[in-house]
């Protein structure tokens, strides 16, 4: 190796044990602000927030097919005065309604906080004055970090939908008073930045079941800055990476090993 190469190696080396010694602390602290401060916009208790957080919202549809009025407490819908228009057979309007005995859950946003606990319980994990002696070690909070956030991301933007049947026969279905008749179900879901509310018609034509469907929607603030952060976060998480992958190409790489070799995987 000639001396350009070796004041090279030396120069990356030095570069390394700075990044592993001040810049990772400084990034994984920068984390730990951004989803603290995600934490505290969600309605529920997490991470020093004491949540239930009460919204209203009204959700239509033109014309006028769908009304609601929600009242969104933590992650439930504790009260809702619903009226909708059954589809083919628009002069037919049903009414029914949500109350804080039988509260509708939106396990989602749960979800979503239960994820999110876990990403800033692994950067408290960290004591601030450890010093970390490879990339490795510091690859594998990361991508525990990315793995959280993004299954919190997911909980919110892709909602897991009930097949028609599990959601005429679910818990939140029979708690709707007056119940519905047996052909005609609701649902409420998040996704994305909005909450969703959907009327279903069953129906039969020549023996083959037939489901139709009109939907409204309103934006929750709140949802749309915590995907925000979410989303500020993830990108952190994935910088570093990239960065630490680069040093990780050299296997004598670790804080304290001087070797003026450096050998590619």
């Amino acid at each position: 190796m000639g001396d350009n190469e070796k004041e090279e190696a030396a120069n990356l080396k030095e570069e390394f044990e700075w990044v592993l010694r001040e810049e990772v602390h400084a990034i994984l602290h920068q984390l730990h602000t951004v989803l603290v401060e995600c934490a505290h916009r969600f309605p529920v208790p997490l991470y020093g927030n004491e949540g239930q957080k009460q919204d209203k919202f009204i959700l239509t549809s033109q014309p006028e097919q769908l009304k609601c009025i929600v009242t969104l407490t933590g992650d439930s819908i504790t009260h809702a005065d619903i009226s909708f228009k059954v589809l083919r057979q628009m002069h037919t309007i049903c009414r029914t309604s949500i109350n804080q005995d039988g509260p509708w859950k939106l396990q989602q946003i749960q979800d979503a906080a239960n994820h999110l606990q876990q990403a800033i319980g692994y950067i408290d994990n960290v004591d601030k004055h450890y010093v970390f002696r490879s990339s490795e070690e510091v690859l594998h909070i990361i991508q525990c970090l990315i793995g959280s956030l993004q299954r919190a991301r997911t909980a919110l933007v892709l909602p897991k939908k009930k097949a028609i049947d599990e959601l005429m026969k679910s818990r939140n279905m029979k708690a709707l008073s007056p119940n519905l008749p047996e052909d005609l179900a609701i649902s409420f879901y998040i996704q994305s930045h909005k909450l969703i509310f959907v009327a279903y018609h069953i129906s039969f034509v020549h023996g083959t079941m037939r489901i139709d469907s009109c939907q409204a929607d309103c934006a929750v603030p709140w949802l749309s800055d915590v995907l925000f952060m979410l989303t500020a976060a993830l990108h952190m998480c994935q910088q570093l990476k990239d960065k630490l992958c680069v040093f990780s190409q050299y296997k004598d790489f670790t804080v304290g090993s001087r070797s003026a070799s450096m050998v590619f995987n």
